[in-house]
């Protein structure tokens, strides 16, 4: 079933989880004072119910987000912790399973253990994966380099490698053996487990990053369109569109037919872009002259030739399509790697558009994911201090439980 960009009016809320945390914390505190040890299984049981029934109902907001807006942080945390609660699923299952074979010899105190070292587990196990990754950043990184040069920006990726990869390293190091009295040794595992827990999180967040890229950049709008923005970049000294701007244009000119061909709805073109101080003319121009090369015709060429950065390729796009039009429906064009920040952008001037990705050299998305991970630590602070307490929070808990 193919899942609607765009679809739904409502914004999808997660409370229900917070609802269902409260009433397996009640069933399980009831559980303890009743029963202790005895009722080991009943209580794994009610947490494993809790964690299916929360990665249920985030899919649930997953989905729900990517048909409401899927250019969204949102649509990276529930993709993040989709994956971070599947892994706390596998943990319980071990555990389960471990007391089904040997109820006798599995204490509540093994138990919180194996809970415990959940988040170390996680890592060292996704090590290999990670390791790839960061191979393939770094890869990715100097092919960038040497088309592009050495930038701040075409770093980013080798600086992560290096920060996934050594912190996993050190996490490992650190946390695999400590000696000293029962207090240095608390405070050692006390330590680690914090620091397991922050990066399991970043983790599970560049995950839900690259996820939400592939999501928007892989995505076909619906052929139903009045307007399609193409999002300009640089031009050649001639004036005709890059190599990298004739295939947003062309990836546009794609749709248009498609749409045409299915449905026989024409479209209004916003070339966006203005002009640059070592270019000969605007980029939307140098977008047009492309445009009716084509044989588009210039009635259904509208530019937008004021725009220096995306933001406002979105906000004065906006304002043309709003004048011509503020029911039409819309969808931009751009590179693949580019949708999922253009779409974003596209929400912040409150402009409802659906984006299309056009093919590029394949060292440009890593970085480009990177870019918006980086971007993601940077927004939302609030949202992400207020998760990151709650993990630390359940993780000092359960050390506190496990020296009792």
């Amino acid at each position: 079933m193919r899942i609607k960009v765009d679809s739904r009016n409502k914004k999808p809320t997660v409370f229900d989880i917070a609802a269902a945390a409260v009433a397996a914390a009640v069933i399980i505190t009831i559980l303890l004072f009743k029963g202790g040890e005895k009722n080991l299984i009943p209580i794994i049981g009610v947490f494993l119910c809790f964690l299916c029934c929360a990665l249920v109902m985030l899919i649930v907001a997953l989905i729900r987000q990517i048909e409401y807006n899927p250019y969204s942080y949102n649509t990276i945390f529930y993709t993040g912790f989709s994956i971070f609660d599947l892994s706390v699923i596998g943990t319980f299952i071990i555990i389960l399973v471990k007391i089904l074979a040997d109820p006798g010899a599995y204490t509540l105190d093994n138990a919180i253990w194996t809970l415990l070292l959940s988040s170390w587990n996680y890592i060292f196990f996704t090590f290999p994966v990670v390791l790839v990754f960061s191979v393939w950043l770094c890869v990715s990184n100097i092919s960038l380099i040497r088309h592009e040069g050495l930038r701040t920006v075409n770093i980013l990726g080798i600086i992560l490698s290096f920060l996934l990869v050594g912190g996993a390293v050190f996490l490992y190091a650190i946390g695999y053996y400590a000696t000293g009295s029962e207090r240095e040794v608390f405070f050692h595992d006390f330590i680690v487990n914090l620091l397991c827990a922050v990066y399991l999180y970043f983790e599970c967040m560049l995950i839900g990053t690259v996820a939400a890229d592939i999501i928007a950049a892989k995505y076909e709008p619906d052929k139903d369109k009045d307007f399609l923005i193409i999002l300009g970049c640089g031009i050649k000294k001639d004036g005709t569109p890059t190599r990298l701007l004739q295939g947003r244009i062309d990836r546009a000119l794609e749709f248009y037919r498609r749409q045409k061909e299915k449905t026989g709805k024409e479209i209004i073109f916003i070339p966006s872009g203005g002009k640059g101080p070592d270019e000969i003319i605007s980029e939307s121009a140098s977008i047009k002259n492309y445009l009716l090369e084509q044989g588009i015709p210039e009635e259904q060429i509208i530019e937008e030739n004021r725009s220096t950065n995306t933001a406002e390729n979105m906000k004065f796009s906006k304002e043309i399509i709003t004048a011509k039009n503020p029911d039409g429906k819309i969808a931009f064009s751009t590179t693949n790697y580019h949708v999922f920040r253009s779409g974003l952008l596209a929400r912040r001037v409150k402009m409802r558009a659906v984006g299309m990705g056009a093919a590029t050299k394949w060292y440009f998305w890593p970085n480009a994911s990177v870019r918006e991970f980086v971007g993601l630590l940077t927004k939302h602070l609030g949202k992400q201090i207020l998760i990151i307490s709650g993990l630390l929070i359940v993780y000092i808990i359960l050390t506190f439980l496990a020296y009792r």
